[in-house]
């Protein structure tokens, strides 16, 4: 069986994996960091995204061996070693960009790499076409366009604090 080495959350693991292993099988079931999601195994929900080399990509229809010596980010590997929210993390949870979580970590992650792609702002429709490959089935986006909107902000050094909802 093939061996994979990588990064993950700034630790480096090896894994005997069989070819056809998908990248979200490593992660959930040999590493188990089960933030990455599950949700269709097509490429369509976005529940599995995770970052490689500073790209988000789904982890469900990436092969293992085709991460072999990236750096990977999972939702695991966002806050900061005293349990300090990454600001996309904490926008979510202050404009209240979420209801039953399954699609929320393949979002935030999605999300950062849409904020890093637009280093001079975005806008409304630009996150709403953005978040285009990631689908939430309890929510109407609302509210998650406010949280990544509010989030850009303080990633982008305009602001050093999320803005708080208006109730």
């Amino acid at each position: 069986m093939p061996q994979v080495t990588l990064t993950v959350n700034g630790q480096t693991h090896t894994q005997e994996v069989e070819g056809r292993t998908l990248l979200v099988e490593l992660l959930r079931e040999k590493l188990r960091l089960t933030g990455t999601h599950v949700g269709c195994d097509t490429s369509q929900c976005g529940a599995c995204v995770v970052d490689i080399n500073g790209e988000s990509v789904k982890s469900c229809t990436t092969l293992a061996v085709m991460a072999n010596g990236a750096n990977v980010t999972t939702i695991e590997g966002l806050a900061a070693a005293d349990g300090t929210l990454h600001a996309m993390q904490e926008a979510f949870r202050e404009y209240h960009a979420l209801q039953c979580g399954f699609c929320t970590p393949g979002m935030v992650m999605s999300a950062i790499d849409l904020v890093n792609k637009h280093p001079n702002g975005i806008t409304e429709q630009q996150i709403r076409e953005g978040l285009e490959g990631n689908l939430c089935r309890c929510t109407g986006y609302h509210n998650i366009v406010r949280a990544i909107a509010a989030a850009a902000d303080v990633m982008h050094g305009k602001r050093t604090e999320i803005a708080r909802a208006a109730e």
